[in-house]
């Protein structure tokens, strides 16, 4: 059984070593890709390219409950979400990293539960993200001396396009980044009380700035922060402790109808 999941992008394939590929049926359909298990600094991880091999799955087609359904078969408590993103906020420079602790869903038509019918159940999202995954990122990226910020609210839009001007100064009102795949991927996370922690890679300031976000310039901010994220991955992964002690393995109690 496989306890640690990693979702992010392509570019995190080489992490693992000697991965082997994990085919999983789910009831959801097929995951985006067959999942890699293999070593991270001798823990056993299982790691999905959220958009598919070669990144062919657009961020509204990401079919995220099959992703979280597989991760949850292989046995996987704890879940980190890697995700590009752009900046709301002047502070929150291009090649920094978020932390996330807050987040708000401007999703408009995706799979947001897995309890469609039958079984209701209504789970406490105040706080969503794990506390222990969290402390456990700021305490790796302090010591490996990057470029961070400790908190930070996400806004999830649909996509794939990016947005208007008039859009980006509304939600620069209310958030300090700006995504496309956070959602519902943690809300699904959630209902199967998988723990969930997310490493956010700013690449842009979005449009409320005098620069239009080009795609050409986040691909190449985008590649340099894959480096750091690497190195951080590998020395926060190991020091995750193994026993929960967080309110995340605990989410459906008192939560059903």
């Amino acid at each position: 059984m496989v306890k640690i999941g990693i979702i992010g992008g392509s570019g995190f394939y080489e992490l693992l070593e000697d991965p082997r590929e994990v085919k999983i049926a789910t009831p959801y359909g097929s995951p985006s890709a067959p999942a890699q298990v293999g070593k991270l600094e001798g823990v056993e991880v299982a790691f999905i390219p959220r958009h598919g091999i070669g990144h062919t799955i657009p961020p509204h087609k990401v079919n995220y409950r099959a992703n979280i359904w597989a991760l949850h078969e292989l046995g996987v408590e704890r879940i980190i979400g890697v995700n590009a993103v752009g900046s709301l906020q002047e502070e929150y420079k291009p090649g920094d990293i978020v932390f996330v602790d807050q987040f708000i869903d401007f999703t408009k038509k995706r799979d947001y539960t897995f309890y469609d019918g039958g079984k209701v159940y209504h789970v406490g999202f105040a706080d969503p993200f794990c506390p222990e995954i969290r402390k456990v990122l700021i305490d790796s990226a302090r010591e490996l001396g990057l470029q961070f910020k400790e908190t930070g609210t996400y806004i999830c839009i649909e996509g794939p396009r990016f947005s208007t001007r008039a859009e980006s100064r509304m939600f620069r009102q209310f958030a300090d980044i700006i995504g496309m795949t956070l959602v519902p991927e943690i809300n699904l996370a959630r209902e199967l009380e998988i723990c969930y922690a997310n490493i956010s890679m700013v690449t842009d300031y979005d449009v409320w700035a005098d620069k239009p976000v080009d795609t050409k310039e986040v691909l190449e901010t985008m590649a340099k922060n894959i480096d750091n994220v690497k190195a951080l991955l590998k020395l926060a992964v190991p020091r995750i402790p193994e026993k929960r002690d967080c309110p995340c393995s605990k989410s459906l109690e008192n939560a059903g109808v």
